[in-house]
C-alpha cells in the first residue's frame, strides 16, 4: 500500500524559512514524479512545485513561489524536499506531498500524504 508522509511544517515569522519533506512507503519517490501542493481555509488547493522522476530534469513551481521556493530530492534517501524561503502570510497553508497522475503538476487525492501545517505569523 503506498503511504506518503510530510515532516517538517511549523509556525514561522515572515521573511523566515522552513524545510518540508516527504517520504514513501510502499514504493519508491525516485522512479515517480512528484509534487507539492497546498490548501489554505476556504480556497482550492494550489499545486506549489513538481519535480520530474529521478533523471527527468523537468521542475515546475508555481508564480506565487517562484524564486522562493525550491524543490529537490535525495535519492539516497529516497526523499523529496521543499524549501521555502522568504516566507510571506499568505504561504500560511496545509501542505500535501502528492503523486501527479498526469503529465502535469496538478494537485491530487489519489496519492498524497496526510499534509503539514505551515503557518507565516508574527
Amino acid at each position: 500500500q503506498v503511504h506518503l508522509v510530510e515532516s517538517g511544517g511549523g509556525l514561522v515569522q515572515p521573511g523566515g524559512s522552513l524545510r518540508l519533506s516527504c517520504a514513501a512507503s510502499g514504493f519508491t519517490l525516485a522512479d515517480h514524479p512528484v509534487g507539492w501542493f497546498r490548501q489554505a481555509p476556504g480556497k482550492d488547493p494550489e499545486a506549489v512545485s513538481c519535480i520530474g522522476y529521478t533523471g527527468d530534469p523537468t521542475i515546475d513551481y508555481a508564480d506565487s513561489v517562484k524564486g522562493r521556493f525550491t524543490i529537490s530530492r535525495n535519492d539516497a534517501e529516497d526523499l523529496v524536499f521543499l524549501q521555502m524561503n522568504s516566507l510571506k502570510f499568505e504561504d500560511t497553508a496545509v501542505y500535501y506531498c502528492f503523486i501527479p497522475e498526469g503529465a502535469d503538476c496538478v494537485p491530487s487525492d489519489r496519492y498524497r500524504g496526510q499534509g503539514a501545517q505551515v503557518t507565516v505569523s508574527s
